[in-house]
């Protein structure tokens, strides 16, 4: 696996917002072996462990797999490329994308917990050469200049303040005629959400955008906007089919709840009434570096 060599630019800015305050939302104990655990009392002592089979666990945001797939079908990933996931939490999407599409996948989060675990569910699968998590910030890339032939990063700005921070070092970091696509919440017409949110506690650590917000930033970054999908109907679709499922059989065995406890309940419950009134709102991108 090629290792990029750290950014030499010596810069530092806090618009992420506070680090510890960000950790104390997300991190949980022994990430991994809670994970592990909670998949073989699901589904037996011998089940295979590949991304597909953490994937109700390790793919950390609405919609799951399916999100994660249609997204990174934006950047029609070849086997070999070298992709960047920026905010890529307990590794979930980049595992998929490398084991589906061949790729090599660095991994960045800000929650050193979230590497430690992405590193070990990793290895579990048999993809430690294919897949490596680093800590870091988004607004930050401890990455050289055009160290990568894409960028993914799914959920995760609505926790980053500076935007434009984060596209122009996304920008920075492709290579010329690169792509990045981009999933995130967005804040709709009829006001903020309530908190909590999945991402957030409270709105503190929640940075959210209209949607037009984000080709305004990407032309600022020098992206050159490619498509951009409104996915809030799916996502209220999910979330639908999702209580329909829990009144007919009840909660599911795995799920983000594994990892995030009964504080995840009131924050989904949230989450779907903001999206139903149009406070909330979904949104895929492709961007692309011009060569």
């Amino acid at each position: 696996m090629r290792h990029n060599p750290p950014c030499r630019s010596g810069r530092r800015n806090p618009a992420m917002a506070d680090v510890a305050s960000i950790s104390r939302h997300y991190a949980r104990g022994d990430i991994a072996a809670g994970l592990l655990a909670a998949l073989r009392e699901a589904e037996g002592a011998e089940v295979p462990l590949t991304p597909w089979t953490l994937a109700p666990l390790d793919q950390f945001h609405g919609r799951g797999l399916d999100a994660t797939a249609e997204l990174a079908g934006l950047l029609a990933p070849r086997d070999g490329d070298h992709i960047l996931d920026i905010g890529a939490g307990l590794g979930g999407p980049a595992r998929w994308i490398a084991a589906q599409h061949g790729c090599e996948v660095t991994a960045l989060d800000l929650i050193a917990e979230y590497c430690a675990a992405a590193d070990t569910l990793t290895a579990a699968c048999g993809l430690t050469g294919r897949v490596r998590a680093v800590p870091g910030s988004a607004t930050d890339l401890p990455f050289a200049d055009a160290s990568f032939d894409h960028v993914f990063s799914q959920n995760a700005i609505m926790n980053i303040a500076d935007k434009p921070r984060f596209y122009a070092e996304a920008f920075r970091v492709l290579r010329p005629g690169g792509a990045f696509a981009l999933a995130q919440i967005t804040l709709g017409p009829a006001g903020p959400p309530d908190y909590p949110q999945p991402w957030a506690s409270d709105s503190a650590t929640s940075f959210l955008d209209p949607p037009e917000a984000i080709a305004r930033h990407a032309r600022e970054a020098g992206f050159t906007l490619v498509a951009l999908h409104d996915t809030t109907a799916a996502c209220i679709a999910a979330q639908e089919e999702a209580r329909r499922r829990i009144a007919a059989s009840g909660p599911p065995r795995l799920g983000m709840h594994v990892l995030m406890g009964a504080s995840l309940i009131p924050a989904m419950r949230n989450n779907a009434r903001a999206m139903a009134e149009g406070r909330l709102g979904a949104f895929d991108c492709l961007l692309r570096k011009p060569l």
